[in-house]
């Protein structure tokens, strides 16, 4: 029966992909709000599907620390629920993302026209600067900036490797950090359709606060975010 679920949710996900990509098609003509609404439709047709199919529950926690305008947010990243949640719990997100994606159909079509920041992870330092410069303007539109510290998903439990991307953001910014434990991983794996029933949690932390040195910031954001995390498993 688990198997029949996996594959029918897989569908569900696979289909409004496709569906979403065309019906809202006429929207990358229009502003960006548009085609931020199509996406938050979207991500929350595939929770749905999520909760009726799979019957996954989920919880937001944390919500006295949620940002309410512009802000640098540190999530946890463990399956592709990640991309979704935050449409449930924030005004308007905007993700860092590896610009590879930029080339894949209607993904990378509405992450350009939704106003995403994409990075060449092969463009060092000029990389760098121009996702502090995305950013910023990102912030001046008070918009709050999630980017996944690991660069990856990666699987509940698994040893964290956070890559240096947020702590530059963090420096050059001076703004505060907000992390974000989940357990989005125990429902929905990294690769594959092996789909789980059971509860996830999406918990906003206490912010990390500007002004730390990069070292000290980096410690903080990782006990921060892979103790809460690792307590939800």
């Amino acid at each position: 029966m688990l198997a029949v679920r996996r594959l029918l949710f897989a569908a569900w996900l696979y289909l409004s992909i496709l569906f979403a990509g065309l019906l809202f098609t006429p929207l990358l003509l229009g502003p960006r709000r548009w085609t931020n609404l199509g996406v938050g439709l979207w991500a929350r047709t595939v929770i749905f599907g999520l909760k009726t199919i799979m019957g996954v529950r989920i919880e937001l926690r944390g919500l006295e620390h949620r940002p309410s305008g512009a802000a640098l947010i540190g999530a946890k990243h463990q399956s592709m629920l990640d991309i979704c949640l935050p449409y449930l719990a924030m005004k308007d997100p905007c993700f860092v993302f590896k610009k590879e994606l930029m080339w894949t159909p209607f993904i990378g079509w509405y992450a350009l026209k939704a106003g995403m920041i994409p990075v060449d992870r092969a463009g060092h330092s000029a990389a760098l600067k121009k996702m502090v410069a995305d950013t910023l303007d990102r912030l001046k539109s008070e918009r709050q900036v999630v980017i996944f510290p690991e660069g990856t998903r990666t699987a509940p439990g698994a040893e964290p490797q956070y890559k240096p991307g947020v702590a530059a953001l963090y420096r050059e910014l001076g703004v505060p950090c907000h992390p974000i434990a989940t357990n989005t991983g125990t429902v929905w794996p990294a690769h594959g359709i092996g789909f789980n029933p059971g509860v996830v949690v999406y918990e906003f932390l206490e912010p990390v606060p500007a002004g730390l040195k990069r070292g000290a910031f980096m410690a903080e954001l990782e006990r921060k975010v892979e103790t809460a995390s690792l307590a939800m498993l």
